[in-house]
């Protein structure tokens, strides 16, 4: 994962031992070198056979190695490199071959994937693989603004990327909760603005090298000139509020969207601006900077008669055409450094230069692709990346991030105007989320978002998907990833130390409150919330909701004894585990909240058990009463997956 363009399965098995090596030839940048090494101790640590090979170091170091690397040339970390590699495993070598080495650093993961093993040994099974990826850009953004997130935190999942062929990281690091980077000149901005938690310079050169290393290019965002809580904090002369004066702004608490904005008609705010690129810019490789751009609600400049009269002077006629003059004003900003200007789609106009990149965000709750941002901006001559149906944080079904293509199936566009749509890009808004929980919400779900924006659009087999997952799921454990562990990390917590086993059940058939319903304007969870409750141990897609839904829809195909028998474990299990539930909550006040949904599910289990055995039941009408208790909204902050199939069975 993700799915090659072409994989033929050949005869035969190539079988390891200790003895294996690699060779690298050709004309390769360093990171090749760090690669191998890399793909060499994990290998290593899969099959435990103590290679005796070390580290990678030169160029043709070992000629007679199993592993021959070829790379031709030195690839450049930036959009429209070539990716591509060709795998050859035969029962006696293994051939890759790439133009750069950015393709064999992915032609390596490939093959990780491959391994397999029988009672007693390790092998990699014959295949020849010709791939490379389909979208220039397959990224995930990281918001480390409203929750900080540590350097470990964004190197393992860098890793964890770069195992998926990802290879942009979009790092969100200011908005209205925190300003997250190390000023040299503005020091008041991380010292006042940040709670204590940002990345120094240091750190975040060593981030941008990290990713360089693993072929991930770095997009750094500093949003403006809404979201502007954060700075305004610091600056508060450049906000547009009438009264902007010291104390006027202050770092937000909670989430949702803010009045604060920048001034565009104050000649400080781009002598700030100015002075903030001038410092951060160099900070980062990358040929792109995001500036943001998105949800200014417009209200300071409505009632700022400042800022009208100077609309009315320009010739602006509202706040769109204020935004796009501001906006064009950090244009020679940027390009003083090497950088085009990227943004939210709301910086889209006749306007805005053609070098910006167009980042379309807005559509439906369910996530589908609205299509229309993404659309205009290619036949506008925009360069165009899609996250619209790629939010994670809204905790939607992995089908729906895996069927949404960037290319919309219903578009009209020519072959120029496709080749526009750069890709697209998994967002991880961190309003409920935490170093405990991130990993559990980025993965494995941004897998297939990964194999979505690699593979050919007729790769879309959910059940081939699944399946495949389950093992990239726990491979990723591999490189740091937390999801799984952290689960039971939180499971303790809420039991008290207790055992977890119930708890754990209940979650496999819990999810999150979809979209934003779990925290609906912000008015429940802040900055400082605790996030290791029950709704942060769950996620979508719940497992055991997966696997009752196949044995129903089996059920009433054909309700045979032996599917009622698959039905009864469900139920039974729980009725078992609800009054498991009710016992650790005498000494654990957490399990609580958990206890009237479960109730519920218990209930309706113990009348479903009653009707197979024939024995006195309620009424249908009362049934249907307790399959809705499953509805209410609860404390808890989840829903039961397992609702529908339910409904079904009703």
């Amino acid at each position: 994962m993700p799915w090659p363009q072409k994989i033929d399965i050949n005869t035969g098995t190539f079988a390891l031992s200790k003895n294996f090596k690699v060779n690298i030839t050709g004309n390769p940048n360093g990171r090749i070198f760090i690669g191998a090494t890399r793909f060499l101790r994990r290998l290593d640590g899969r099959t435990g056979l103590f290679f005796t090979q070390d580290f990678l170091t030169k160029i043709n170091e070992v000629p007679e190695a199993q592993l021959q690397i070829n790379c031709k040339q030195s690839g450049a970390v930036a959009l429209n490199e070539d990716e591509g590699y060709q795998l050859l495993v035969e029962t006696n070598k293994i051939i890759l071959t790439a133009n750069s080495d950015l393709g064999a650093l992915h032609g390596l993961e490939t093959l990780l994937q491959l391994l397999q093993n029988n009672g007693t040994s390790f092998y990699f099974p014959a295949v020849t693989i010709t791939d490379a990826p389909r979208f220039t850009w397959r990224g995930l953004m990281i918001d480390a603004a409203r929750h900080f997130q540590p350097v470990d935190v964004i190197k393992r999942n860098l890793d964890a990327m770069a195992a998926m062929k990802m290879n942009v990281f979009h790092w969100h690091l200011v908005d209205d909760q925190g300003w997250r980077i190390e000023m040299k000149n503005f020091s008041k901005l991380h010292e006042l603005a940040s709670d204590g938690n940002y990345y120094t310079q240091e750190e975040i050169k060593g981030i941008v090298k990290y990713a360089d290393d693993r072929g991930i290019l770095v997009i750094p965002e500093i949003d403006v000139p809404g979201h502007a809580s954060a700075i305004l904090s610091v600056f508060p002369e450049i906000g547009s509020k009438v009264d902007n004066g010291l104390g006027s702004y202050a770092v937000e608490r909670r989430s949702g969207i803010f009045n604060s904005t920048l001034d565009p008609t104050n000649p400080k705010t781009y002598q700030v601006l100015s002075a903030i690129f001038d410092e951060v810019c160099p900070l980062f490789t990358s040929q792109y900077f995001h500036i943001g751009g998105d949800e200014n609600n417009g209200k300071e400049w409505n009632a700022n008669p400042e800022i009208q009269a100077f609309m009315k002077s320009k010739g602006l006629t509202n706040n769109h055409d204020l935004q796009t003059y501001f906006n064009m004003q950090l244009v020679p900003m940027l390009k003083k450094h090497g950088k085009n200007l990227m943004g939210w789609e709301e910086i889209m106009t006749k306007d805005m230069t053609k070098d910006a990149i167009i980042h379309a965000w807005r559509g439906t709750n369910e996530g589908q692709a609205s299509g229309g941002s993404l659309i205009s901006a290619a036949k506008n001559g925009y360069k165009t990346v899609l996250s619209n149906g790629y939010y994670i944080d809204l905790m939607l079904s992995l089908e729906s991030h895996y069927k949404n293509d960037p290319i919309p199936k219903n578009s009209v566009l020519t072959p120029e105007e496709k080749s526009r749509i750069l890709g697209g890009e998994a967002a991880m808004w961190s309003e409920l989320v935490t170093p405990l929980n991130i990993d559990s919400r980025i993965w494995p779900r941004t897998a297939a978002i990964a194999e979505r924006l690699w593979s050919d659009e007729s790769v879309t087999d959910m059940v081939s998907l699944r399946k495949r997952l389950n093992t990239v799921s726990f491979r990723l454990e591999e490189l740091g990833i937390t999801h799984i562990r952290n689960k039971e990390v939180i499971l303790r917590n809420i039991s008290n130390n207790q055992s977890t086993v119930a708890v754990n059940d209940f979650s496999n058939v819990c999810e999150p409150l979809k979209n934003y319903t779990r925290n609906g304007g912000g008015k429940k969870y802040f900055m400082f919330s605790p996030l290791s409750l029950f709704a942060d141990a769950c996620s979508s897609d719940a497992s055991d909701a997966i696997a009752f839904d196949a044995v129903v829809t089996n059920y009433l195909k054909d309700n045979s004894i032996e599917n009622q028998k698959r039905l009864r474990f469900f139920f039974e299990k729980w009725i078992a585990m609800h009054t498991e539930l009710v016992r650790l909550c005498e000494n654990a006040p957490l399990v609580q909240p958990l206890l009237p949904l479960s109730k519920s599910l218990s209930d309706l289990s113990a009348q479903f058990l009653l009707r197979f055995d024939k024995k006195q039941t309620i009424s249908t009408a009362d049934l249907k009463v307790l399959l809705e208790q499953l509805r209410v909204r609860n404390s808890a902050d989840v829903e039961l997956a397992v609702y529908n199939s339910l409904k079904k069975i009703v």
